[in-house]
């Protein structure tokens, strides 16, 4: 019979430091001890029941903020020990429960970006603070992630965009719509928000700017109710001749474009990592459920259709995991992060989490189309990752442009 290895948390990975081990322990039990139960919980709640004040969305928020793994802390780490940190904690909390990984992630994306900006008053601002990320419009989806038109259509038009800007002194004005897909849209205290701004009658991409939610002219609409990722809380922003201070902007016309892509690099990265936790969280249950469920007499896992699946989704989420550090740690080190790479771990990261999610239901059989069961929200979550940050067809697109090597043309 052949040896079992156990292997740890992270798999195939290097052996991590004092503190890794640290940070993945503390993050797995609390992945494990809250996060699973309370979007379990969150899951079977409407929307509006999930923002609601007796919700578990709110002490979960709150105990997550304990664990110390705020923007400001991890500004005091090196680059390349920041980006492990980061990606080891999420992978355990993305592998408690995807949509309030998603949530404790987008919530510091404001003070993430402001840090990308070199604009540490913002930092220091948006911490503590709920936030959202403000940029797909609702006639702008995947659109506002491509402001230099890299992945349009031939001939193609993005038109008018939903929300712009204007400054005026020091003063910067929005009007307009964010789509309900801003993830933390309906509960966040202060947004990055990105949009086109207006000079001289015309627009052009654009602004990004940090945009406290409790001004005068900001609205909000209803939590959207979705398939998947229901822990995550997302909805509709408006603006009505709001004022910001122009101190709050991270990039303005002229740095837009270039703003947007480093961005994108950074949050495409931390998506995939998410994934890859909950694709690691459907291998696992099929893992066990495969020692435990008894079919044609004998435990399922000697049935050869069931080892040859689980090899697979073992492999696949080594690779998922192996692609995504690689791109992030790269981007940490590099003199100009690699919007391809990143780009790259997301599509791999979010379709192996479909399709893992997938094959483990498949091993479960008829129970895994139950509640009773943790799989079909499992499956639902990951399906909804083929378009979180940018549906994957859009992203292969503007991938497939970063590949253009312009003095071989």
């Amino acid at each position: 019979m052949s040896s079992y290895i156990n292997l740890p948390l992270s798999g195939l990975e290097e052996p991590l430091s004092e503190m890794e081990q640290y940070v993945q322990d503390t993050a797995h039990r609390f992945a494990e001890e809250v996060l699973r139960p309370a979007g379990a919980a969150i899951d079977s709640l409407t929307a509006e029941q999930a923002i609601a004040e007796d919700s578990p969305l709110w002490p979960t928020l709150e105990q997550a903020a304990g664990l110390g793994l705020n923007i400001k802390a991890m500004l005091e780490l090196p680059p390349l020990e920041r980006e492990r940190i980061m990606l080891i904690a999420s992978e355990e909390l993305s592998w408690g429960d995807g949509g309030l990984a998603g949530m404790i992630l987008v919530s510091q994306m404001p003070g993430l970006y402001s840090a990308l900006a070199g604009n540490l008053d913002m930092v220091d601002f948006c911490d503590g603070k709920i936030g959202c990320w403000g940029i797909t419009e609702p006639d702008h989806g995947s659109d506002s992630l491509d402001p230099g038109g890299d992945a349009a259509a031939a001939a193609g038009d993005y038109g008018r965009p939903n929300c712009m800007a204007r400054i005026e002194g020091d003063k910067i004005i929005i009007n307009g719509q964010k789509s309900a897909w801003v993830s933390g849209g309906t509960i966040a205290e202060v947004c990055a928000l990105y949009c086109h701004v207006e000079e001289n009658g015309k627009t052009r991409p654009g602004i990004s700017v940090i945009v406290p939610l409790d001004l005068p002219g900001v609205s909000k609409g209803k939590p959207l109710e979705k398939m998947g990722l229901r822990s995550l809380n997302q909805g509709e922003i408006y603006f009505d001749n709001v004022e910001v201070p122009l101190s709050h902007m991270l990039a303005g016309p002229d740095t837009y474009v270039d703003f947007v892509r480093h961005t994108l690099a950074e949050a495409n990265v931390h998506v995939a990592n998410m994934a890859v936790g909950m694709a690691r969280a459907a291998y696992e249950h099929a893992l066990a459920y495969a020692h435990e469920r008894k079919a044609g007499g004998q435990k399922i896992i000697h049935h050869q259709s069931v080892k040859y699946r689980l090899f697979h989704m073992f492999r696949k989420v080594e690779v998922a995991r192996a692609m995504t550090r690689r791109a992030a740690t790269y981007n940490a080190t590099a003199p100009e992060a690699a919007l391809q790479g990143s780009i790259s771990s997301k599509l791999t990261a979010t379709q192996t989490a479909f399709e893992v999610a997938s094959d483990a239901l498949q091993i479960f059989g008829g129970n895994g189309l139950t509640r009773e069961y943790p799989m079909e929200k499992l499956l639902r979550d990951a399906r909804a990752m083929l378009i979180a940050d940018g549906c994957n067809e859009i992203l292969a697109l503007k991938g497939g442009s970063l590949l253009i090597n312009p003095e071989l043309l």
